[in-house]
């Protein structure tokens, strides 16, 4: 490293000296609007649908939302755990390893969708009974979900380029691609609902059209000037290595597997509200869409955090770590005490947003308290979140996937909903108060201070530098290993 932090955008970024607070904003900041654009994406279709269609059309395009969040759970880990080792051996130097992590990374995902649209295809009429799907909803939610399915590759891709580049410290770019997204779906939702009147189908072909615009801009991008990143991308990289592989499935399937036990158990939440009916359900949409609004802040500083964190344990520069995680979660705090304020000074403005039914916003209006949870909570657990998945630590992943997605969400839900009394609404506290869970756990390993013996570093794969001649030279040769935590 040239021991300088570049601006952020397109260019490797050096995390692992200067200021904390400047660099995690800069870094931030991108992410933040990416994820206020993916949040506006996933919104779109729940905005114009209840508006145009009606509360089974949203109760619909809510249900279908949550299945098709379920199915990117491998995208989610595995580009997680990419990020964190492209981030570790760039922090450590060992450049000539970013090519062959990304075109592996790329290749594994992009296969995984293809298996997984495959067996959903088949399988989407027993998810939707799975779900508890009102009957006022199927047709619509079946709709969705067949049209949705096959756009799965597109968000594989998209969340392989995105990782590869925060990796590397560029966030401008990600951004820029589902921005085009964003805006493309907007107006083809306009366009197909409003316009055309194809209800939930419109939607969910805007959604596609828009996945692939996002992938393809990416894929591009980085295959055109990867190298200017630092990132050398030849065929050789996308042919798999066992190495490079096994490093990526044991850092990425707990990761994964987290990802989905929260995401199956927030299934199973909603399920038990659905079973309540339409109303219930369509606030449960709602309920849903305000929690990734208040992620937009934290999984933001969480992505920044932990990349940053990534690089200094990579560079063996543990002090900094600490730093880190307070500046995560000092501005994590700032943006949950605005998100809770704007929802007390204005909370049927905010839930009619989604729906002008009067009954569907009366009965929101007892869900502040859950929100207000929520809020706070993900403001709680997004530092310690960047600790656990920065170090890459696959064990603490795998315990937090049992206790935040299984044992604590659903057990919490069963206790509030049911032992309790408190119904639809108790089901949603339980979910609440499962989300401080990484926070529990994050605190115990920082204190452990094991989180300094967690190094995923590729060793042995063949670097290659320019002669003056123009000529590229090999060196480093040998087998590719990982090297794992002492």
């Amino acid at each position: 490293m040239n021991g300088r932090s570049r601006p952020a955008g397109g260019a490797m970024q050096d995390f692992t000296q200067g200021d904390i607070r400047a660099p995690l904003l800069r870094f931030a900041a991108p992410l933040f609007l990416s994820n206020i654009l993916q949040a506006i994406y996933n919104m779109v279709d729940m905005v114009v649908v209840g508006q145009f269609v009606g509360k089974a059309g949203l109760s619909a395009v809510s249900i279908g939302g949550d299945l098709l969040n379920l199915l990117t759970f491998l995208a989610i880990g595995f580009s997680n755990a990419g990020q964190v080792i492209l981030a570790q051996n760039l922090g450590a130097g060992r450049r000539g390893s970013l090519g062959r992590i990304a075109g592996n990374l790329l290749t594994l995902l992009l296969g995984s969708a293809l298996v997984l649209t495959a067996v959903c295809f088949q399988l989407r009429w027993q998810l939707l009974r799975w779900m508890n799907t009102p009957p006022e909803a199927w047709d619509y939610a079946l709709d969705y979900v067949t049209t949705c399915i096959p756009g799965l590759v597109c968000i594989y891709g998209y969340n392989v380029v995105s990782a590869v580049l925060r990796g590397l410290g560029d966030s401008r770019h990600p951004f820029m691609f589902i921005a085009a997204a964003a805006v493309l779906n907007l107006l083809l939702d306009l366009l197909f609902v409003a316009v055309f009147r194809m209800a939930a189908f419109g939607a969910a072909l805007a959604t596609v059209i828009g996945q692939g615009v996002s992938f393809f801009l990416g894929l591009g991008f980085l295959l055109r000037r990867g190298r200017g990143l630092g990132l050398r991308l030849t065929r050789d990289c996308f042919r798999p290595d066992r190495a490079v592989l096994g490093t990526l499935v044991r850092v990425g399937l707990p990761m994964a597997i987290k990802s989905a036990s929260v995401t199956i158990s927030k299934l199973f939440v909603d399920a038990l509200v659905n079973d309540c009916g339409v109303v219930a359900s369509s606030a449960s949409g709602i309920e849903s869409k305000l929690n990734v609004v208040s992620n937009l802040f934290s999984n933001a500083v969480n992505i920044g955090c932990s990349t940053m964190i990534g690089q200094n344990i990579g560079a063996e520069k543990y002090d900094r770590v600490p730093k880190i995680m307070r500046e995560s979660f000092s501005i994590n705090l700032l943006c949950a005490l605005g998100l809770s304020a704007a929802l007390l000074a204005a909370p049927r403005l905010v839930f009619g947003v989604f729906t002008a039914d009067a009954e569907v916003i009366a009965v929101s209006m007892e869900m502040i308290p859950v929100l207000l949870l929520i809020f706070l909570g993900s403001a709680f657990r997004s530092p310690n979140s960047g600790l656990i998945d920065g170090s890459g630590n696959y064990r603490l992943n795998f315990v937090v996937a049992l206790l935040d997605g299984i044992v604590n969400r659903i057990g919490f839900a069963l206790l509030f909903g049911f032992a309790l009394h408190m119904g639809w609404l108790g089901f949603l506290y339980g979910d609440a108060a499962a989300g401080f869970t990484p926070f529990l756990i994050g605190g115990v390993y920082y204190l452990s201070g094991k989180w300094r013996t967690a190094k995923y570093i590729i060793r042995g794969i063949p670097e290659t530098e320019e002669k003056p001649n123009g000529r590229r030279q090999r060196r480093n040769g040998g087998r590719t290993g990982p090297e794992p935590p002492p």
